[in-house]
């Protein structure tokens, strides 16, 4: 066999979307640079994002894009836009969720001092669940003037992601994995995500451990980020806090992203489009680098990976700069995209002088267990919520229709927003047409099964808009649904 012929054998496809906005730039000088630095890949080319959404794909991705991502389990990613309006799903999201993409890595590092930041030990690997929490897209209008958001939080999921921050902590040896939750307020989601944690850490006692609010550990790691490790959470703080820890860093532009999956894996930057300034010749293609050197590694190639990061790190401490990080009297000279590409590439076998030589271990992979379900808990029906658009201001009077529904299980609460407002409720309590009426057993026992259909039907009867229901469980004795605020 031919030399070419043996080199094209080793080559790892991959499929490429360039994205929207300054996605082709930014893609284009990542790409030359992969070239120049003999990556071995070889790449097949989809359109995703707007022009796709506007020929009538709601999600953003055509049937053949899929087939090639799902043919090649690899996938560089651009940035893209989301059109305006409601028909149109994020396919971010959606990619995340089809190819079960659950675990979201983005490492923020100083590059003190040759990029301005006033956090100059910090070195942070946000490593957030990507799947579920808020972002599960469940949401409903059902009264004029409330909409709401379905938070899901799952046991698997909550495994999963914590069981990959610790491994990974292990892999890249790192100290100590930090867990960011909202448990005070929302025990049972949150709560299900801190518990699993303190299960896995205890797993891990080589690894150091500890929990924070989210709302304090967000200030903290934009004020002191160097106390943090790695720091896991669920997905809608991560999306949060990793764009703060990366702004602080230096830039946005800066930071790439990992979006891992048992058999896929998805690479991007953790910006936007930046319709603004796309075809300007000024975007930082440094975010997708990054991501690409993140994908490098992924598949194998760590020596490539150290070429590349080695020669951007040169690049970056003799003050080539894009826009985003130029700082006069700081830098040594302005660059657009592609004269950014070609500084990295001149570089290449270079090592910084300053910044810390990027060294990879090889054949290292991170090894995930998986998921054991439990032995199910003994669920006894206990009850139910029942949710009601009424118009009306007076709980009083809503509560004397409602009674009239009693059977086994008893009107003992009505909320609205949340806050009990029935019985012994507060006329200064906000009310809006959207109220939470609890039914539950007086008696301890078990609710009867037909008790819920029974109660809807006579609602009806009684002309109450019933818009929907949530049952109310116990599991091994502990309740499964959350109490109104105010009892």
């Amino acid at each position: 066999m031919h030399q070419n012929q043996q080199t094209m054998k080793k080559l790892k496809k991959i499929t490429v979307a360039k994205g929207d906005g300054i996605g082709p730039e930014i893609m284009d000088a990542t790409l030359k640079i992969l070239k120049a630095a003999g990556a071995r890949i070889e790449w097949e080319e989809i359109e995703i994002g707007e022009q796709v959404y506007l020929s009538g794909h709601s999600s953003g991705i055509s049937p053949e894009a899929w087939e090639a991502l799902r043919r090649n389990r690899v996938f560089l990613k651009g940035p893209i836009t989301t059109p305006q309006g409601s028909g149109y799903k994020s396919l971010n999201v959606t990619l995340r969720k089809t190819l079960g993409l659950y675990a979201n890595v983005r490492p923020c590092k100083s590059f003190h001092p040759f990029v301005h930041t006033r956090h100059p030990q910090m070195d942070v690997v946000i490593i957030r669940e990507n799947e579920e929490d808020l972002y599960a897209g469940i949401e409903h209008q059902q009264t004029d003037e409330v909409v709401q958001c379905l938070k899901l939080i799952t046991r698997p999921g909550c495994e999963r992601i914590v069981r990959y921050a610790f491994e990974y902590a292990r892999l890249y040896k790192r100290k100590r994995v930090s867990c960011f939750v909202k448990d005070n307020i929302m025990k049972l989601t949150d709560g299900l995500f801190h518990r699993v944690f303190k299960e896995i850490a205890a797993e891990y006692p080589d690894l150091a451990s500890d929990s924070w609010i989210v709302d304090i550990g967000a200030a903290r790691l934009s004020d002191t980020p160097e106390i943090f490790d790695v720091v896991v959470t669920p997905n809608l703080y991560g999306d949060v806090i990793s764009d703060i820890t990366a702004q602080i860093s230096g830039s946005v532009g800066l930071a790439g992203s990992a979006n891992i999956g048992e058999g896929f894996a998805m690479f991007e930057a953790i910006h936007g489009s930046a319709p603004d300034i796309a075809g300007r010749n000024i975007a930082n293609p440094s975010g997708l680098l990054r991501a690409a050197c993140m994908m490098l590694n992924h598949i194998g190639q760590q020596d490539v990976a150290e070429t590349v990061k080695n020669a951007w790190s040169c690049a970056i401490e003799e003050g080539i700069h894009t826009a985003d990080i130029y700082k006069e009297g700081f830098s040594s000279q302005l660059v657009g995209t592609a004269e950014f590409a070609d500084a990295v590439i001149e570089r290449l076998g270079r090592k910084p002088e300053k910044l810390q030589v990027s060294e990879y271990a090889r054949e290292v992979k991170l090894d995930i267990a998986a998921y054991q379900r439990r032995k199910p808990a003994l669920k006894v029906l206990k009850g139910v919520d029942v949710f009601v658009d009424w118009k009306g201001t007076n709980p009083d009077e809503l509560a004397d229709r409602l009674t009239r529904l009693n059977r086994d299980v008893r009107l003992t609460m009505i909320t609205n927003r949340g806050v009990k407002v029935w019985p012994q409720g507060f006329a200064e309590t906000f009310c809006t047409d959207h109220w939470r009426c609890r039914f539950e057993v007086a008696n301890g026992h078990p609710a009867e099964q037909q008790s819920i259909p029974g109660i809807l039907a006579d609602a009806i009867n009684e002309g109450l808009d019933v818009i929907k229901t949530e049952n109310l469980y116990e599991f091994d004795g502990i309740k499964g649904f959350s109490l109104g605020q105010g009892q």
